[in-house]
C-alpha cells in the first residue's frame, strides 16, 4: 500500500519566497504533499483556525526562520510562531530550520524595528533549545529539508495518505487481520479449557485402585 504523507509548511512568505519553493520541490520528489496557508483559499471561519485544521491533518511539521518575525495576530505573536508552538503543542513531528548567518540577509528580508528584532530572536532562542539544522542558500535549505524528511520518515512514520481505489483492500486487510486475532485468542482459550479438564480427569478413579463405599440397607 502506497502512502504520501502530508507536511506543511511554516515560516515568513514574502521574504522566504524562493526557499519555500526548494522546500516544496523537495518534498513533492519525495512523494509528499507540501501545504501551506498560500495553498488555500479564503475561507469564512478565522484564519487561526483554518491554519490549526490543516496542521491536524498533517503528518509531519517544517518551520523556515530567516530574518523576519512575520505578521503577527491579535495576542501580539507571529502567526509562524503560533504554528510552531502548536505543533509543538499536539505532539506533531517538527522540523525546524535556521538561517546560519542573519547578518548576511539583505535588508529587505529583515525586521526593520526593534520590537520585530526582539521577538524574532527570542522566537529563534525558542527554536534553537530544540533540535534544529541550518541553511545559507535555497538550494541548500532544499538539500537539508530532503535527508532531514527521509531520517524522520524512517524514525517516525506518519499515518499519511493512501488513494481513494485502496481503501477498500486496506479494510478487507484490517478485518482479516482482526479475524486472524480472534481466531488465536479462541484457540488458546480453548487449548487452557482443555488443560483444565486434563487435570480434573487424571483425578478419576483408573479401575485398579481399592474403593471404599459407605453404604445402609433396609428390607421387609
Amino acid at each position: 500500500m502506497e502512502k504520501r504523507y502530508q507536511v506543511f509548511i511554516s515560516s515568513t512568505y514574502k521574504d522566504l519566497h524562493d526557499e519555500r519553493q526548494e522546500v516544496m520541490q523537495a518534498l513533492l520528489e519525495l512523494d509528499c504533499i507540501p501545504s501551506g496557508m498560500e495553498l488555500f483559499p479564503a475561507a469564512n471561519a478565522t484564519q487561526w483556525e483554518i491554519i490549526k485544521k490543516v496542521i491536524n491533518d498533517c503528518d509531519y511539521y517544517i518551520l523556515i526562520l530567516a530574518g523576519r518575525y512575520g505578521s503577527v495576530d491579535g495576542d501580539g505573536f507571529s502567526y509562524t510562531e503560533k504554528e510552531y508552538d502548536y505543533a509543538i503543542e499536539i505532539g506533531k513531528p517538527v522540523l525546524a530550520f535556521t538561517h546560519k548567518d542573519l547578518g548576511k540577509i539583505i535588508a529587505d528580508k529583515t525586521e526593520t524595528t526593534e520590537n520585530g528584532k526582539d521577538k524574532l530572536t527570542k522566537f529563534r532562542e525558542k527554536v534553537e533549545k530544540r533540535l534544529c539544522k541550518q541553511w545559507s542558500t535555497a538550494s541548500e535549505l532544499g538539500s537539508v529539508v530532503s535527508r532531514s524528511m527521509i531520517q524522520l520518515i524512517k524514525a517516525n512514520p506518519g499515518i499519511g495518505w493512501v488513494r481513494g481505489d485502496e481503501v477498500s483492500d486496506v479494510e478487507a486487510t484490517n478485518e482479516i487481520l482482526a479475524l486472524r486475532k480472534r481466531i488465536e485468542e479462541l484457540e488458546k482459550d480453548l487449548k487452557d479449557r482443555n488443560a483444565e479438564k486434563q487435570k480434573e480427569i487424571e483425578k478419576l478413579s483408573k479401575g485398579e485402585e481399592r474403593v471404599e463405599i459407605k453404604f445402609s440397607f433396609n428390607a421387609r
